[in-house]
């Protein structure tokens, strides 16, 4: 996975967190990213807005394969 840079939407969705969301937000990072945040390449509101936009990524491809599963699912019945 190749790590992009903060998108200008997500540093402002991260400027609206709370401390407590923002925690949240670092402890489900991982590999390169974990990497670059502790070898401080990224800042901690870099580091939240690229978490925020992976998260945001891999919510929008789950609800698709749900909508598919629910769909075979139907054609089945």
């Amino acid at each position: 996975m190749k790590i992009k840079s903060a998108n200008n939407e997500y540093l402002e969705k991260v400027a609206k967190l709370t401390e407590e969301e923002g925690e949240r937000l670092l402890s489900r990072m991982r590999g390169k990213l974990t990497r670059r945040f502790e070898d401080e390449k990224l800042s901690r509101v870099e580091a939240i807005a690229i978490q925020l936009e992976l998260d945001d990524e891999q919510l929008t491809e789950w609800r698709q394969r749900m909508h598919e599963i629910k769909a075979r699912d139907k054609s089945k019945k």
